[in-house]
C-alpha cells in the first residue's frame, strides 16, 4: 500500500475516508482570488467599451451602409478568359474594404460588407484582376446621398474606366447617433406611431403599376426582453436586423440595456407574398453573439396586432438562452391578390448572401430514409388493397367496388379531371376546419418539435447505438430495393422503346395502334367500364389465377441493362486451320 502525506489545510472525511475535506481558510482564499479576477475583468471590459465609445463619438456617425457584392457581367472577352483572380475594392472616406478573389470566368461573389457613413457620401468601387501582375479593370462612383434611406436598392452600375457592369445591393440604414446615448434618452413606445400601408394602392383592380411589387409591409420594432448576453455586466449592446428576401435593414445599437428599446418603424416592398420575414437580435460585442432569431411568414401576419414573439436559437427549433427571450413587434401588410397569384408561377427570388453549408447528419438521414420507407409502404399497401378488391375475397366489398367503378366511368367526362385533384384538398380542408386554426398550428408545431427532439437528437434517444445501426441498415436495404426496382422498371421501358427485343416492341406498337382505334370508335367511358368488368370477372372465370398486373407483367419480359450485360456474348478465338492441319499431318 502506498501512503501519501496529507497537505496542510486538508483533512480526511470520517464518513467518506477516500475524500479530502478543504478547510474554510483555503476556501476563503479561493473565493477572494475569484473575486479579484471578476473585478479585474469588469474593469478591463469597462475600459475597452469606454475607449470604443469614445472612438465612435469622436466622429459624427450618420448611418451604416450595408453592401452586398453580387456579380460582374459583360467584361471584355480577352479579360474574362483569364479572370482567375477578380476582386473588388470599396472605399468610403477613410474606410476601405476588399472582396475575396473569385476563380470563375463569370465572377460571382455574393459577399456582404458594412461601412460607416460619416461626411463623405461618394462610394468608390473599383474592379481589379490579380494575375501575374495587378490589372485595373474599371471603377464607378455611387452618390449615397441620392439613395433613399432604410431601403435596399438593387443597382447595376456601369464601370467608367473599363467595360462591364457591377451588380450590388446597397442599403443606407437610418441615423446611428443614438449609439452613444443612454437608455433613458430612447423614446418610449407611447411616442411611436405604427405606419399603415395604403390599402387602395394595392387593390385587386390596380394593375398598372409595378408587377414585381405585389404588396407592402410595415414593421415596428419596439423592444426586447429576457435576453441573455455573454458580457460580465449582464447587459447587452443589442441591435436588430430585419431581412425580407434581399431587403435588409438594421436598427441602431442600444448600449448597456437589459431590456433594449428601439422604437423604429420600417417599410418593405413585398415581391412574393409567400416569403418570410427573418428577424435577428445581435449583441454588438467582441464575440458578436446572436441573442435570438425568428422567422414570420407574411401570410400569417395579423394587421395592426401588437404582440410579443418568442426568440429562438440558431437552429430555430427551441427557445433562445435567457429568461423567456422575446421581442415586441407590430406589423401590417397589404397585397394585390391577382399579382400575388401570378407571382407564384415564376421562380422564387434568389437570396444572394444566403450561405447553406452542407452538413452530413446521420440522424437526419435516418429520418429521411424513414419517410421514404413510409411512402413505399403506402404505395405497396394501396396496390395490395386494389388487387384484393378485384379478387372477390370479400364479396360485399368487391360488389361495391364494381358498382362504384361502373357509375364513375359512366358519368365521367374529361372536364372532371381537375375536380379529382380537389379530393385530397377537400379531405384535409374538412379536418382543418373542424379544429381552430391556432389549435391545429400548435399541434403541428408540437409534433414537429417532438419528432426533432426524439429522432434527431441522439442524446435524448432511448435506443442504443447497436439498435440504431440495425434500424439504419434495415431502412437502407428497403430504400435500396425500392430504388433498384424503379430503376430496373425505367430501364426496361427504355429497352422496349429502342427495340432491344424487337418482338416485344412490335407487340407494344400493335397494342398502341389497336388502343387508338378502340378509343376512336368507342367512347372512353365504355372502354373503362369494360375494363372494370374484365378485371372483376377474371377471378370468377379462373379461380386459381394468381393476382397480377398485366402491364407490369408485359414490361417484366423486357430485360434491363443488368440482364443485357449478362446476355452479352463474348468472342470465341478461332484456332488457325493451317497450324491445326500441319499438326495433324505431323
Amino acid at each position: 500500500m502506498w501512503s501519501f502525506p496529507i497537505p496542510d489545510g486538508f483533512g480526511m472525511d470520517p464518513m467518506v475516508p477516500n475524500t479530502l475535506v478543504v478547510s474554510a481558510d483555503i476556501m476563503d482564499r479561493i473565493g477572494s482570488g475569484l473575486s479579484l479576477l471578476r473585478d479585474h475583468g469588469k474593469k478591463v471590459q469597462k475600459y475597452v467599451w469606454k475607449n470604443r465609445k469614445f472612438d465612435v463619438l469622436k466622429k459624427p456617425t450618420k448611418s451604416l451602409v450595408n453592401i452586398v457584392l453580387i456579380e460582374a457581367k459583360d467584361l471584355p472577352d480577352d479579360q474574362t478568359t483569364t479572370c482567375n483572380g477578380l476582386y473588388c475594392k470599396f472605399k468610403l472616406g477613410n474606410e476601405s474594404h476588399k472582396s475575396r478573389q473569385v476563380l470563375k470566368t463569370k465572377p460571382a461573389w455574393c459577399e456582404r460588407f458594412n461601412i460607416y457613413l460619416y461626411e463623405e457620401n461618394n462610394l468608390e468601387v473599383s474592379l481589379w484582376h490579380k494575375g501575374k501582375q495587378k490589372n485595373f479593370m474599371g471603377r464607378c462612383v455611387i452618390d449615397l446621398s441620392r439613395l433613399e434611406k432604410e431601403k435596399t436598392h438593387d443597382i447595376w452600375q456601369e464601370l467608367e474606366c473599363g467595360y462591364g457592369f457591377i451588380h450590388m445591393l446597397i442599403t443606407v440604414n437610418g441615423s446611428q447617433l443614438t449609439r452613444g446615448l443612454a437608455v433613458d434618452n430612447i423614446p418610449t413606445s407611447n411616442n411611436v406611431l405604427h405606419p399603415t400601408p395604403n390599402i387602395e394602392e394595392f387593390s385587386w383592380y390596380r394593375l398598372k403599376n409595378n408587377w414585381n411589387e405585389v404588396g407592402q409591409l410595415s414593421v415596428t420594432v419596439y423592444g426586447a426582453r429576457g435576453l441573455s448576453p455573454l458580457g460580465i455586466s449582464g447587459k447587452a449592446d443589442a441591435y436588430c436586423v430585419l431581412v425580407l428576401d434581399n431587403s435588409r435593414i438594421q436598427t441602431h445599437t442600444v448600449r448597456g440595456a437589459a431590456e433594449p428599446m428601439w422604437n423604429k418603424s420600417y417599410t418593405f416592398a413585398v415581391n412574393d407574398i409567400t416569403s418570410t420575414l427573418d428577424i435577428k437580435v445581435h449583441d454588438e460585442s467582441i464575440i458578436g453573439e446572436t441573442l435570438g432569431k425568428i422567422s414570420i411568414p407574411l401570410l400569417r401576419i395579423i394587421n395592426e396586432e401588437k404582440r410579443w414573439y418568442a426568440l429562438k436559437d440558431k437552429t430555430k427549433k427551441s427557445n433562445a438562452k435567457g429568461n423567456c427571450p422575446r421581442i415586441l413587434l407590430q406589423m401590417s401588410i397589404v397585397w394585390n391578390p391577382l399579382k400575388a397569384a401570378l407571382r407564384t408561377l415564376s421562380p422564387k427570388e434568389t437570396k444572394y448572401d444566403q450561405k447553406t453549408p452542407k452538413k452530413f447528419s446521420i440522424p437526419l438521414i435516418y429520418n429521411n430514409l424513414l419517410f421514404i420507407k413510409d411512402i413505399f409502404n403506402v404505395v405497396h399497401t394501396g396496390n395490395e388493397y386494389l388487387k384484393n378488391s378485384f379478387e372477390w375475397e370479400n364479396r360485399e366489398k368487391s360488389v361495391l367496388a364494381l358498382c362504384a367503378w361502373l357509375v364513375f366511368w359512366f358519368f365521367f367526362r374529361m372536364w372532371m379531371t381537375p375536380l379529382l385533384v380537389l379530393l385530397p384538398f377537400l379531405y384535409y380542408w374538412t379536418g382543418h376546419r373542424s379544429n381552430s386554426t391556432t389549435n391545429s398550428l400548435s399541434n403541428i408545431y408540437g409534433s414537429e418539435d417532438e419528432l426533432s427532439e426524439e429522432d434527431l437528437e441522439s442524446t435524448k434517444d432511448e435506443k442504443t447505438i447497436k439498435t440504431r445501426l440495425y434500424g439504419l441498415q434495415e431502412l437502407t436495404f428497403t430504400i435500396k430495393d425500392g430504388i433498384d426496382y424503379i430503376v430496373s422498371l425505367l430501364e426496361r421501358v427504355k429497352n422496349l422503346l429502342n427495340f432491344t427485343i424487337p418482338y416485344l416492341s412490335y407487340l407494344a406498337m400493335a397494342a398502341m395502334v389497336g388502343l387508338s382505334v378502340a378509343f376512336y370508335l368507342i367512347p372512353a367511358n365504355y372502354i373503362f367500364m369494360a375494363l372494370g368488368i374484365y378485371k372483376f370477372t377474371r377471378k370468377y372465370l379462373n379461380p386459381d389465377r394468381v393476382p397480377n398486373n398485366d402491364i407490369l407483367d408485359f414490361i417484366s419480359r423486357v430485360p434491363d441493362d443488368r440482364t443485357l450485360k449478362q446476355w452479352q456474348e463474348l468472342k470465341v478465338p478461332e484456332p488457325s486451320l493451317s497450324r491445326t492441319g500441319s499438326k495433324c499431318r505431323r
